[in-house]
């Protein structure tokens, strides 16, 4: 289990002990130095760069002379270093085969400890751990999100799913349960890989209503964090919800 680091800063007079691992990336702006961190909050203190890269350790990564982020947070890197939460951000980009290689490096020894005590070891463990899912009128899956050598997300595992996750994706349970989501649907939004990654590595609970291309519908989603390389997902088709107070239905056709 990886130990939790935190930086203590002096935000508007008062000592904040922050989780490093919330924080997304730091960067200067004039005599202050911005801490982003996951959830959209800012924190403006009187630090250097350096002394804050120093604190954070070696899991952050500089980007430019200004901005250091956290491998952890970056989805890939095009021609801005593009985070999972949506964000971009620029770099040196003289730099760009370095800066790859350090974030490739640090997001790896990151991902390796991912796997540890407790995940279930087959299908028949994990249908026992969630079987009070069975049952359920919503769907219902655990994934294992899947990384390429770049250790960016590129696919996902159903290692679990009810029986209205299969009804809900049109493919039985038997087909559903220990395929990659990309061997089921051609057409995957990328989206779905940036949300899904942020539960996982951050431990954020996220939720969103998005259009899913895949199964042509218009879905709620809540995912949090399970296992160590997973999250579990709660998916809702829109067109089935009935919105109570005031006699207010919701109209799909109206989206």
């Amino acid at each position: 289990m990886k130990e939790r680091k935190y930086l203590t800063i002096v935000h508007e007079r008062k000592k904040i002990m922050l989780n490093i691992d919330n924080i997304l990336y730091v960067i200067k702006v004039g005599k202050t130095a911005e801490i982003h961190l996951a959830g959209g909050t800012v924190y403006r203190v009187r630090m250097t760069l350096s002394e804050l890269e120093t604190k954070l350790g070696d899991e952050f990564v500089k980007i430019h002379r200004g901005c250091v982020v956290s491998a952890m947070a970056v989805h890939d890197v095009t021609d801005q270093v593009n985070l999972s939460n949506g964000e971009s951000l620029e770099y040196a980009k003289r730099k760009k085969k370095a800066i790859i290689q350090q974030l490739v490096s640090n997001k790896k020894n990151i991902i390796s400890r991912l796997s540890g005590s407790g995940v279930p070891e087959s299908e028949a463990e994990y249908r026992k751990y969630y079987e009070s899912f069975d049952r359920m009128p919503f769907a219902f899956t655990d994934i294992e999100m899947v990384f390429n050598d770049e250790r960016h997300a590129v696919d996902w595992i159903f290692r679990y799913a009810n029986p209205a996750l299969a009804k809900l994706e049109n493919v039985s349970l038997e087909k559903l349960v220990g395929s990659s989501f990309a061997s089921l649907f051609e057409n995957m939004d990328s989206k779905w890989l940036r949300l899904y990654e942020r539960a996982t590595l951050y431990g954020e609970t996220l939720e969103t209503i998005e259009y899913s291309p895949e199964i042509d519908k218009h879905l709620k989603v809540t995912c949090f964090p399970t296992f160590k390389g997973h999250c579990g997902c709660i998916l809702f088709d829109i067109s089935e919800i009935e919105l109570t107070g005031k006699n207010i239905y919701f109209n799909h056709q109206s989206l």
